[in-house]
């Protein structure tokens, strides 16, 4: 796809598609982690230890729509989907989490603060991991634009 609609609504067909091997790849590493065949994370948001079994979702740390709709005037879907995707961008937590931030920023959804005491949220973890983030994406996105 080309990009000359630089307006172009967001689309994520290629974003789950490399999410769903990204998640696959992430999988593989818990499994070698865990060394007992049981998947071995570190929650993104509270630092607690998730095994396999547990009810974890993989998670967009920033959201796949915020990017898309970001970089949509510069780079095509394939290209986003790797921005998406990079790996300082995806990350495991609770799904109770996941499901309680939706598409909201991680920022917003912790401005209520209910939201941090009712799931455990370690505040300073999550601020590290959104630098992360926002650096990875950030490297990511000039990476793929390097190499147009």
């Amino acid at each position: 796809m080309n990009i000359s609609n630089s307006n172009r609504p967001y689309h994520r067909a290629e974003i789950d598609l490399l999410f769903t091997k990204v998640k696959a790849q992430m999988h593989q590493q818990a499994l070698k982690r865990g060394g007992d065949d049981i998947a071995l994370y570190t929650d993104c948001y509270t630092g607690e230890t998730l095994r396999g079994g547990d009810r974890y979702d993989y998670e967009h740390i920033r959201s796949s729509e915020e990017i898309f709709m970001t970089y949509r005037d510069r780079l095509t879907n394939s290209e986003i989907a790797k921005v998406v995707n990079c790996p300082e961008n995806v990350a495991v937590t609770l799904r109770s989490i996941n499901q309680s931030k939706g598409k909201l920023r991680m920022e917003v959804w912790m401005a209520n603060v209910n939201n941090i005491s009712n799931h455990a949220i370690n505040v300073s973890l999550v601020k590290k991991c959104l630098v992360n983030a926002d650096k990875g994406i950030k490297l990511k996105f000039n990476h793929v634009l390097s190499t147009k």
